[in-house]
């Protein structure tokens, strides 16, 4: 199997950057740098267009490997919506956060805003499926980010987290739920 990433291979910007993520709204993708050179790239699903997620330049200022949201629950129950594997880039004026976290990727952007990351064992946890998780770009991601620091469970402040540059805009979707190019 051939890996694909539609991002560049080196990314000049983030050459004095011990570790940089460059999120590609357009083509969905995320990609993981160190001193410009990419070191893996990984699908995502961002915000829906009524609830879209922010671009511009984070920072990742939190870890939390078993987050769980206070806004949102899973579809008709009262349990919180797992956030496995969450680093925060962004909290907005009304204190609202943004993460990256796992979920499942439909394929369009679906998302409150946040970015979500593959997190097939959460799936197969929550909704059953699929019966053989593979993908864990979540887990992947967040021990990129973590990897040398103590993680004790809870949230993590990160000083110096890595910074990320978020940029293009999601694709719209059909009437189906299907991008529009």
């Amino acid at each position: 199997m051939v890996d694909f990433a539609p991002l560049p291979s080196r990314y000049p910007a983030g050459e004095r950057e011990a570790q940089l993520i460059v999120v590609d709204l357009t083509e969905q993708f995320l990609g993981a740098y160190e001193q410009g050179l990419l070191r893996f790239a990984i699908p995502i699903v961002s915000g829906e267009p009524e609830n879209e997620t922010p671009v511009g330049e984070f920072r990742i200022t939190a870890a939390h490997r078993a987050h769980q949201s206070s806004l949102y629950s899973i579809e008709g129950t009262d349990v919180p919506y797992p956030m496995q594997y969450a680093l925060r880039f962004y909290v907005n004026a009304e204190g609202v956060s943004y993460w990256m976290h796992g979920r499942d990727l439909p394929g369009y952007p679906a998302s409150h805003g946040c970015i979500g990351l593959a997190d097939e064992q959460m799936q197969l946890q929550y909704y059953g499926v699929p019966a053989q998780p593979r993908l864990d770009d979540a887990k992947r991601l967040y021990a990129w980010v973590v990897e040398t620091l103590t993680d004790l469970g809870t949230v993590l402040p990160l000083s110096n987290g890595p910074r990320v540059v978020i940029r293009g805009s999601a694709p719209k979707r059909s009437g189906t739920g299907r991008a529009i190019p």
